[in-house]
């Protein structure tokens, strides 16, 4: 008899939208869709929009992964390199809009956290081509729920000759098992809580991080500032409180950014 969970993740995957995101992903969105007692087609539906709203909102149409590892391998210098890093991050909604500050952003956010020899990007898109712009002797993991961008931008590392790992995973299903001095979650919260709404407090308490990065978007994706900055700060700043975390609000253009010591807790 066939397996009515399987038969929705064999739908939901089916299209090309969906076909790279982690299978793990999929199965737990849909399972719990089902467990709402929905039918598969409006289970699909459902599906369909909650991956949407986690990942497929922030993309910018093909990604040509194997062009761009040309044009990568392609650059003459680190100038050029640069430049093919930012016009391949106008791509991803969260890695465009920081691109007008991006050198002062991982200054300001390096600076902030002191010296750090590893650090976790959750939730990453195409942070790691943004590599160039932190510091070269970093430990270097990240990871995010499409496996075709996180194999592309574990290649890149690799080519940087900085170590660590890019890779798929579901965070919330199975949080990243990996001991990290510092930990960015950039603009990633309000992103998870649209599948979850205890996710980000879930998240950050997973986390083998002392010093974790939080970031918000202050403009939707269309540009629009709706309060998303008084409302962000608000609802951090009180599960920050809850938990006992010390944090620091940090001057960052273009997004609301915290540092979070859990060790202070």
């Amino acid at each position: 008899m066939a397996d009515p969970l399987d038969d929705l993740v064999a739908a939901v995957m089916a299209a090309p939208k969906y076909a790279n995101i982690t299978p793990a992903l999929v199965r737990r969105i849909a399972a719990a869709e089902l467990a709402k007692g929905r039918g598969l087609k409006d289970a699909l539906k459902a599906t369909r929009n909650k991956l949407h709203q986690v990942g497929g909102a922030y993309l910018g149409g093909k990604m040509d992964y194997a062009s761009w590892a040309r044009r990568l391998e392609d650059a003459a210098d680190e100038d050029a390199l640069k430049a093919e890093c930012r016009a391949m991050m106008k791509t991803h909604a969260s890695s465009r809009e920081r691109l007008p500050h991006l050198e002062e952003f991982y200054a300001v956010v390096f600076g902030a956290m002191g010296p750090v020899t590893s650090v976790l990007d959750v939730a990453c898109g195409l942070n790691p081509l943004a590599l160039p712009w932190m510091p070269p002797g970093i430990t270097y993991y990240a990871t995010d729920i499409y496996t075709d961008m996180t194999a592309f931008c574990d290649a890149f590392r690799e080519r940087l000759g900085r170590a660590g790992r890019v890779w798929a995973s579901d965070v919330l299903g199975a949080p990243p098992d990996v001991a990290v001095d510092a930990a960015l979650v950039l603009k990633t919260l309000p992103c998870l809580e649209q599948v979850d709404k205890e996710a980000g407090s879930t998240l950050l308490r997973s986390l083998k991080a002392s010093r974790i990065i939080v970031s918000f978007p202050v403009a939707s994706l269309g540009g629009r500032d709706k309060g998303m900055a008084s409302n962000y700060s608000t609802r951090f700043e009180m599960l920050a409180a809850e938990e006992s975390w010390q944090v620091e609000r940090l001057d960052t253009p273009g997004e609301l950014t915290y540092l979070l010591n859990t060790a202070a807790a």
